[in-house]
């Protein structure tokens, strides 16, 4: 597959590019908003085409699919121009800024017979999936699960910090540690949560929420004015299963799973591994298949709407009910 890249954005070329490289597949097309810092970094990442607008690399029949990490507000506008053209399209999470418009986007690329798939990097990697194994097969019923991410964000011009941009700790780490919640749990039933924006910016750079389902509840939390915190802890009615660091591995970091029952620990070891490169195999692989992606719509969906309820829930002070998705 060849892939074309629209944005210089750091997680592109330190990321995606690299995992594509490593695959079978070919970083073939970069595109700037300018052609001449378009040519300097295909250059320097070998990369064959470069194009000084996004359109032009949509235009450009030799690419078969397409990598979308603009900022969030911009995500299903290029999506669906991508689409437009034919172009499957791997999108940055969050998909969009809220649950209809996500709805609406996969709408939109059904219509045009392409595949269209959200970039949870971490839900590819071995540790990840064995996770799941073991709550499956090993534990009891789970009662509660932990999950946060959170940062220290030091530039106050990150467009993470724009509004208009559909900036915020929520949108940018928090959905890990809600998607997480939600591999563990299923889809909330009610959602409470806070806010807040320590630096007027407009967007949330806290969020501490609580899942509510009728037997177990989870904890969900991110920030971007705290120290480096990415795990998630789920507690079962016979023992535990905790994983940290637990989303941002680097590609040549070995990390662990620990886990207990029966009055065993076990502490399990994962060699390093690319869980971008992962991503991207499974994505391709997805569009080859003509099968349904790893992240499927309903996946992605169900993360936005609780996502949206947190919102709902901050700025009135309620427990909110979640959306069901169901007409």
């Amino acid at each position: 597959m060849r892939f074309g890249i629209i944005s210089t954005a750091d997680i592109g070329l330190k990321s995606l590019l690299p995992a594509i490289q490593k695959s079978e597949h070919t970083a073939f097309a970069l595109a700037s908003r300018d052609t001449s810092h378009a040519e300097r970094v295909a250059r320097e990442y070998e990369i064959p085409r470069a194009y000084g607008s996004y359109e032009e690399l949509l235009a450009d029949d030799d690419v078969d699919a397409v990598y979308n990490p603009l900022p969030n507000a911009l995500h299903a506008e290029w999506t669906k121009r991508a689409a437009d053209h034919g172009k499957d399209v791997l999108c940055e999470k969050p998909l969009t800024g809220d649950a209809a418009e996500a709805a609406e986007l996969f709408d939109y690329v059904r219509e045009r017979d392409v595949t269209l798939m959200e970039a949870f990097m971490y839900r590819f990697h071995p540790r990840t999936e064995r996770a799941v194994e073991i709550v499956e097969r090993e534990l009891g019923a789970v009662r509660s699960v932990d999950a946060a991410f959170s940062f220290s964000l030091d530039d106050d011009e990150d467009i993470r910090l724009d509004p208009h941009l559909a900036g915020g700790s929520v949108m940018d780490v928090g959905c890990y540690a809600v998607n997480a919640a939600r591999l563990f749990l299923g889809e909330p039933e009610r959602v409470s949560a806070r806010t807040a924006d320590d630096r007027g910016a407009g967007v949330d750079t806290s969020m501490a929420a609580v899942f509510e389902y009728d037997d177990a509840t989870a904890r969900v939390a991110s920030g971007f004015d705290r120290a480096q915190s990415q795990y998630y802890r789920v507690e079962t009615a016979d023992g535990w299963l905790q994983a940290d660091p637990a989303f941002g591995t680097d590609a040549d970091e070995s990390v662990t799973l620990e886990w207990h029952v029966a009055g065993r620990t076990v502490v399990e070891e994962f060699e390093p591994v690319d869980h971008y490169q992962l991503q991207v195999e499974a994505f391709a692989d997805a569009v080859d298949g003509g099968s349904a992606p790893r992240i499927t719509r309903e996946e992605t969906l169900g993360n936005m709407r609780a996502i949206d309820a947190i919102y709902e829930s901050a700025a009135s002070g309620a427990v909110v009910d979640v959306d069901s998705g169901r007409d």
